[in-house]
């Protein structure tokens, strides 16, 4: 595989993962609220790298060509980004040393991991834009199996998804949490945004 495409891939995928989306949202309210990002963004990355292994096996391709199949990932997808944002906006609709003090103890990393993967394998967008893009690098009559090109192109998205959302978790972490009314504004920013795009998921799909 030629690194030109590789290259090329790297600067695309790049500029996706900066934009705002789930993944932001729900990685900087875990770094507002958990001593550590890393199982914020591991559950990130597995979710990626279980897409990653669907789309590679030729699945991808069967669920974007199947309007049933597309229609239950993108309700499923849909809803659990609402439920999060909402538990994300009910922590928060009381002050953080209130609510620190009452709620509880804060998620498990296990607890946090899983909504990771959820928040990322379940966004039909990511599978699509995995179904869609990917192709578009590789080479079919390349020396390496298309199988092995789609798997390497999704490990380097994968890949950039871990650095960035490491930095952006860590400036949360550190940087917001000494500045509480910056942490509550977008920690609900956050929970607001899962849930607008859960429901521009659904709207988008169904109207």
């Amino acid at each position: 595989m030629a690194a030109s495409s590789i290259a090329a891939f790297w600067a695309v995928a790049a500029l996706l993962v900066v934009l705002p989306g789930p993944d932001w949202a729900f990685v900087l309210s875990s770094g507002i609220r958990s001593p550590t990002v890393l199982p914020a963004v591991g559950g990130i990355v597995c979710g990626y790298v279980g897409v990653t292994i669907v789309v590679a096996a030729g699945v991808g391709t069967a669920v974007a060509r199947s309007a049933a199949a597309l229609s239950v990932l993108t309700i499923v997808g849909g809803l659990y980004l609402i439920w999060q944002g909402a538990r994300t906006l009910i922590r928060e609709s009381r002050p953080l040393v209130i609510a620190a003090a009452t709620s509880g103890p804060p998620a498990s990393s296990r607890e946090t991991l899983a909504r990771g993967v959820g928040v990322s394998a379940l966004n039909p967008k990511a599978l699509l834009l995995f179904v869609a893009l990917l192709p578009q690098f590789t080479n079919v009559h390349g020396s390496w199996p298309l199988m092995v090109q789609l798997g390497l192109l999704g490990g380097v998205f994968t890949a950039t998804c871990a650095v960035f959302y490491l930095c952006l978790g860590s400036f949360a972490r550190r940087i917001l949490q000494t500045r509480p009314a910056a942490a509550r504004f977008l920690s609900r920013f956050s929970g607001a945004a899962m849930i607008v795009i859960g429901v521009f998921l659904l709207v988008d799909r169904f109207v």
